[in-house]
C-alpha cells in the first residue's frame, strides 16, 4: 500500500497541490494505465482502513495532524470504493454490458463529501483546492455518463409506451445532473465564504468552479441559474483577488460563458465586451475555443455595430464559414429573399446553439444595405451656379416607388409588386429610421423620403 501513496507523500511534501489532486483522479493516467488496478488489488474491505491509516498518518515520509490524517484516510476510502466501481463498469462497457455509472456517481458523491467535510471543518489548506476541481469535474462526468445510460435503459424496456412525454417522458431525466450541479454549488459556498486571508484562501477556486457550474447549468438548459452565480461573484468582488490574478485558462472560460450569459440576455454591449475579451486572451492554436467565441461574437457585432466577419476571418474557420457565410453574402448585397432562404437552411443549427433570434435582426441590416444602394444609384443633385464638382451633394429626395422596386427585387417578388403595398414599403422605412439604420423622413403627401445630408446611413459612410 505504501508503494500507491508515494505521489500522495511527494505531494504533500512539496505542497503541490495539482500532484495531490492527481492522486484521487478516479481514472489511470495515460503513464501508469493500471493505477486503479494496483490501488484496489492492495488491500480489502476488510483491511481497508489499517492500511490506510499505516500508509497516511503513520508512515514516516510525511508528517500530518491528526485531524488532517484521518481527514485524508476518509476521503481515500471512498476513493477506493469508486475506484471499484470505475473500473466495473468499464469492463461491463467494454463487454458490451449495461455499466452501472449510477453506482460509480454515487460512490464518487461521497468522495466529494468527504473532501467538503475536510474542507468545512478548515483541516485542509488553500493550497489543495485543485482537489475540489477534480471533485467537481468528474462528479459532472460521471453524472451526464450515469443519466445518459438510464435514458437508454428506459428506452430499451420502453417505459413509456402509450403515454404523452409531458405525463411520463421526463421522469428522472438528468437526474443525477440536476444533483451534480447542487453538490457543485456546495463547493462554490464553500469557497466564496472564506473567510481566511487571501494568501491561504479558498477563493482561489472560485473561477474554476464557477466554470464548471456554467458548463453544468448550460447542459441543464437552465441559463437562469447562471445569473444568480455572476450576482453572488459581483457582490463579494470586494473580498476577492482581481481576475486578472487567476489564471489565463480560468480567465478566457468565465469570460466566455459570461458573455453568453448577457448575449442570452440581448444584453449584446455586455456580451460583446466580455466576448471580445474572451478572444484576446485566448491562445491561437486553442481553434475549437477561438471558434466557440466566434459563435456569439460575431452576431454581437452584426447587432451592435453593423459589421461582419471577413472572408478571411471565417477562412481560417470552415464551421464558421458554412454556417455564417451565405447569410453573411445576403446581408452585404442586401439580398432579402437570399437572406431568408440561408437562415430557413441553417435554422436548425441557429437554433441548437440559441443565436437564432439574433441572426434574424440582421435582416434589418441586409435592408439597410438594400436601401443604401438605392441612395447610391440615385445619382447626384444637378450644379448650382459656381458650384465645382466635389462639392455637388447627392440627391436626398428619394420616391417611395423606388425604394418599393428594389423591395420587389430583393425579396423575389414580380413587377407589379403582388403583395407588396405602398403601406408596407413606408412601415419598413419608418422601421429603418426608428432603428437609426436610417436618417431622415417620410413626406407622404409628396411621395418621397427625405434623407439627412449628413450622413443619410449612420455608420456606412453615406
Amino acid at each position: 500500500m505504501d508503494v500507491c501513496f508515494d505521489d500522495f507523500h511527494r505531494a504533500i511534501s512539496d505542497q503541490n497541490g495539482y500532484a495531490l489532486a492527481a492522486t484521487i483522479t478516479p481514472a489511470a493516467p495515460p503513464y501508469d494505465p493500471g493505477r486503479l488496478y494496483v490501488f484496489v488489488r492492495n488491500t480489502s474491505s476488510f483491511t481497508l482502513q489499517t492500511d490506510l491509516r499505516y500508509a497516511i498518518i503513520y508512515n514516516a515520509n510525511v508528517h500530518l495532524s491528526k485531524a488532517e490524517g484521518n481527514a485524508w484516510v476518509d476521503i481515500f476510502a471512498a476513493y477506493w470504493k469508486t475506484a471499484i466501481a470505475v473500473l466495473k463498469a468499464e469492463e461491463d462497457t467494454n463487454q458490451g454490458k449495461i455499466a452501472e455509472w449510477d453506482v460509480v456517481y454515487a460512490a464518487w458523491k461521497d468522495t466529494v463529501n468527504a473532501l467538503i467535510r475536510a474542507y468545512t471543518s478548515g483541516v485542509l489548506a488553500a493550497w489543495t483546492i485543485p482537489c475540489l476541481y477534480v471533485a467537481g469535474k468528474y462528479l459532472r462526468v460521471f453524472a451526464i455518463k450515469a443519466d445518459k445510460q438510464a435514458s437508454a435503459y428506459n428506452g430499451s424496456v420502453k417505459f413509456n409506451d402509450g403515454f404523452q412525454d409531458d405525463v411520463v417522458g421526463a421522469i428522472g431525466k438528468n437526474e443525477k445532473l440536476e444533483d451534480a450541479a447542487r453538490q457543485i454549488n456546495r463547493i462554490f459556498s464553500l469557497c466564496i465564504g472564506d473567510r481566511a486571508p487571501l494568501e491561504e484562501s479558498r477563493k482561489w477556486g472560485l473561477y474554476y468552479i464557477t466554470n464548471l457550474l456554467f458548463k453544468t447549468y448550460f447542459k441543464l438548459n437552465s441559463i437562469s441559474l447562471s445569473k444568480n452565480i455572476m450576482r453572488s461573484l459581483q457582490a463579494s468582488s470586494t473580498d476577492m483577488p482581481p481576475l486578472s490574478a487567476f489564471p489565463k485558462s480560468h480567465r478566457v472560460t468565465f469570460k466566455y460563458y459570461a458573455g453568453v450569459v448577457y448575449f442570452l440576455d440581448e444584453d449584446y454591449v455586455q456580451a460583446e465586451a466580455y466576448l471580445d475579451e474572451a478572444r484576446r486572451l485566448c491562445h491561437t492554436s486553442s481553434k475549437r475555443n477561438q471558434e466557440l467565441i466566434l459563435t456569439y461574437l460575431i452576431p454581437c457585432h452584426l447587432l451592435t455595430t453593423h459589421t461582419l466577419p471577413t472572408p478571411e476571418l471565417l477562412a481560417r474557420y470552415p464551421r464558421l464559414q458554412n454556417l455564417f457565410g451565405p447569410l453573411c453574402r445576403c446581408i452585404k448585397k442586401g439580398d432579402l429573399a437570399g437572406f431568408d432562404e440561408a437562415l430557413s437552411a441553417s435554422e436548425d443549427e441557429f437554433v441548437r446553439r440559441r443565436i437564432y433570434l439574433s441572426m434574424e435582426r440582421g435582416r434589418d441590416v441586409t435592408l439597410r444595405n438594400l436601401f443604401r444602394k438605392v441612395f447610391l444609384a440615385g445619382g447626384y443633385e444637378p450644379l448650382k451656379e459656381g458650384q465645382e464638382e466635389k462639392d455637388r451633394l447627392r440627391r436626398t429626395r428619394v420616391p417611395i416607388a423606388e425604394f418599393a422596386a428594389a423591395l420587389r427585387l430583393g425579396m423575389g417578388l414580380d413587377r407589379e409588386g403582388e403583395g407588396l403595398e405602398r403601406d408596407e414599403v413606408e412601415c419598413m422605412i419608418a422601421n429603418m429610421i426608428y432603428k437609426n439604420l436610417m436618417k431622415g423622413y417620410i413626406a407622404r403627401e409628396r411621395g418621397i423620403v427625405v434623407l439627412s445630408k449628413a450622413g443619410a446611413f449612420p455608420g456606412t459612410g453615406v
